[in-house]
């Protein structure tokens, strides 16, 4: 598992007081950190190797501005050239939102997915959910 911790941002707080919906799938992204550097280690866009191709979030509870945000990324199914990540954000010891976000091992220069490597499959097992950890 990876964890990452946000700070809300006052911009990111909309009129009904509470953090914007869209703020979300964004933070979820900045959890992905680690796993885009398993792939591309310098983040340079030349070489980019990640295409995103289905996201799905839960909103469970409001999150304010105020108080740290933690989101936590789990690698839960690993296929040919894609993967699926579950992700969580936590409050205040609450789970406020869930997710999941499917990526594709692909190659740019050809317009194809391509198989994800070994030892980056290797990496990529050593983070996935036990179903005990997430809530």
């Amino acid at each position: 598992m990876f964890r990452t911790v946000i700070q809300p941002r006052v911009s990111e707080t909309d009129g009904a007081g509470h953090i914007n919906n869209t703020t979300v799938p964004v933070w979820f992204e900045a959890g992905r950190q680690e796993i885009f550097k398993m792939f591309m280690p310098d983040l340079s866009f030349e070489r980019w190797k990640l295409v995103v191709v289905n996201i799905n979030i839960d909103y469970l509870r409001q999150i304010y501005y105020g108080s740290d945000v933690e989101v936590r990324t789990w690698v839960r199914k690993i296929g040919n050239s894609s993967f699926v990540l579950y992700e969580e954000l936590h409050q205040n010891g609450q789970l406020c939102a869930k997710g999941t976000a499917t990526y594709v091992n692909y190659n740019f220069e050809t317009q194809r997915s391509e198989p994800i490597p070994p030892p980056l499959r290797k990496r990529l097992e050593e983070h996935l959910l036990e179903e005990k950890e997430a809530q």
